[in-house]
């Protein structure tokens, strides 16, 4: 478990803001698929950067109960009606989740005894605003199928692994040594209550991130520049930007394959996301992945984000202590107590 010491985030932002004003350069323009404005969208004015696009700063939190797949007892059914929400909200300020619900961190842990203490209180969760009854778009509300050969694929990587799993810290997770947790990753998908927080910072030609968790911060450019060569691969792709109306859209390429697999994806991935703000305090994130080696069509979900007033507090990993090396001390201690065993 990480901590989340209090400090001020003044002198990251300050930083943040030197490399959005930076000189940017000027490639060619870059192609995405086509976004979706929503109604509440086109009815309402985002305010505007000097640029003249679209002010999406601030501190925003994703936290949201609502799972990424629909539950299999709703059926096709997309959208709770608002007496569904409004039942379904009472019995959260209840403690109730019910079938319906992602507990997700909020969920009761022994080594959190006081879920409070880190603000885990389920009373205070909420479903998504958008009354969807999953993440994840469109009637079916479920990731589609895995390709025959992606099962192989992921099959032969975990049997080649079995065995080694303590062999080195190479071996090891990404989020357990550090390099990637799960709310940093791309596509974002929330969790319910832990470190859900994203501070945007725009200026001309760039669009900073910065993850609240693992106090990773994503510089995206909006220049036109393309992407780089498919030869250089990246935990997190490689992401460029463009403005089509009041939409930011991202498209992120040249994920590898190696680790850094989104739920069994190849180095193929690609992905394209979608910030589209609808309201003072509402940004509709919507992301489309697709892989033609690990299913066979793209899907979408969507999620708001609702502004907070922060503040972003540093996350500390477990940067100075023994983490990895105890893991790996513990299994060699394992090995040895084997091989007395068998007389090896």
């Amino acid at each position: 478990m990480g901590h989340r010491p209090l400090a001020s985030t003044a002198a990251l932002v300050a930083v943040v803001v030197v490399v959005l004003f930076a000189q940017a350069h000027v490639a060619g323009q870059v192609q995405s698929p086509a976004t979706t404005v929503t109604s509440a969208a086109k009815a309402w004015t985002p305010p505007l950067m000097p640029d003249g696009k679209p002010d999406l700063q601030g501190i925003w939190s994703n936290a949201t109960l609502t799972p990424l797949e629909r539950p299999k007892g709703l059926g096709t059914k997309e959208f709770y009606t608002e007496a569904e929400f409004a039942e379904l909200m009472t019995r959260v300020r209840k403690g109730d989740v019910g079938p319906e619900g992602n507990l997700g961190a909020a969920a009761s842990q022994p080594l959190r005894y006081d879920l409070s203490l880190y603000g885990f209180d389920l009373t205070k969760a909420r479903f998504a605003s958008n009354r969807r009854t999953s993440l994840i778009i469109g009637p079916e509300g479920v990731v589609p199928p895995m390709l025959p050969e992606a099962r192989k694929r992921n099959a032969d990587r975990a049997a080649k692994d079995k065995g080694h799993e303590f062999d080195s810290h190479e071996n090891r997770p990404l989020q357990e040594r550090c390099i990637l947790m799960g709310q940093e990753s791309l596509p974002m998908i929330p969790a319910v209550n832990d470190n859900n927080l994203l501070q945007i910072v725009q200026g001309t030609g760039w669009v900073a991130m910065l993850h609240e968790i693992n106090h990773h911060t994503r510089v995206v450019p909006t220049d036109g520049r393309p992407h780089i060569p498919q030869g250089i691969r990246q935990w997190q792709g490689e992401s460029v930007g463009r403005w089509d109306g009041n939409t930011l859209v991202v498209d992120t390429t040249n994920f590898t394959g190696r680790t850094a697999n989104f739920r069994g994806s190849s180095e193929k991935l690609h992905l394209v996301e979608r910030f589209t703000r609808v309201g003072d305090d509402t940004i509709i994130y919507q992301f489309t992945v697709e892989d033609p080696t690990t299913w066979s069509k793209p899907w979408t979900a969507e999620i708001p984000m609702m502004k907070t007033e922060g503040p972003v507090y540093e996350w500390g990993c477990h940067e100075g202590n023994t983490m990895i090396s105890n893991i790996l001390r513990g299994a060699r201690v394992a090995d040895e107590e084997a091989a007395r065993k068998t007389g090896k």
